[in-house]
């Protein structure tokens, strides 16, 4: 399958997905902080949501984010929901047995939900809503390998995009590391023997190397680029 060159060649993939399953929407959440206990949260990348963008993206981050994340630890199996609209519902006939079911009382519309996990950043979900849908067995797989096809070529992009520019040295890099195991920046200075001051400078410095926005994201990319495990 061809990969996509820019964001704007997945958008008419993720098109092509809502009309076969006859959705109304589409969204694509990211798992930020993987491996970070207490640090993960759901981010909505791409979705066609319009005006609602906001409204509907919180409501499926208050609403089920604890859920899904607890899910893609221990499964892959398709996620759904019905919504408080009337004669909101999903049906997905003889696939029911294998998909996990979310309260129905938390957003108006109903929702299905792929997972897809490919390690750090690279985890996160590929979500269609409607009034109400019907589902086949072979269309829940065929979306889902769809679904993950999507997640590669954004890890794709964003490989490009972040590489950097400069290589982390092995004080970032060890700061890095110890920062992802969960170590304050005073327990990672008595680590290494090094001042605070010093290990701060060296996770700002890692930061501003992989075009991070924070310690957090950093950490992360740090993960995906394979300087840290």
């Amino acid at each position: 399958m061809q990969r996509a060159a820019s964001r704007a060649d997945v958008f008419p993939k993720l098109i092509a997905m809502q009309k076969q399953l006859r959705a109304r929407n589409f969204a694509v959440f990211r798992i930020l902080g993987a491996g970070l206990p207490g640090k993960r949260k759901l981010l909505c990348e791409m979705e066609n949501w319009g005006d609602d963008s906001e409204r509907y993206s919180d409501l499926i981050v208050t609403g089920y984010a604890e859920a899904l994340l607890d899910h893609i630890e221990i499964s892959t199996l398709p996620v759904v929901w019905s919504g408080t609209e009337h004669m909101s519902f999903v049906e997905a006939f003889d696939f029911t047995p294998l998909t996990r079911r979310l309260p129905s009382d938390v957003t108006p519309f109903s929702g299905l939900a792929f997972p897809v996990r490919m390690g750090a950043m690279g985890n996160g979900y590929v979500i269609f809503t409607a009034a109400s849908l019907s589902l086949s067995s072979d269309l829940m797989i065929e979306q889902h390998v769809r679904s993950c096809h999507v997640m590669i070529d954004l890890l794709a992009l964003d490989e490009r995009r972040t590489v950097p520019a400069e290589t982390l040295s092995e004080r970032e890099v060890a700061c890095l590391q110890l920062a992802g195991d969960g170590r304050i920046s005073e327990e990672i200075a008595e680590n290494l023997g090094l001042s605070v001051h010093t290990v701060n400078a060296y996770l700002g410095s890692a930061t501003m190397k992989l075009d991070a926005v924070n310690r957090i994201q950093a950490i992360a990319k740090a993960i995906r680029l394979g300087y840290i495990h």
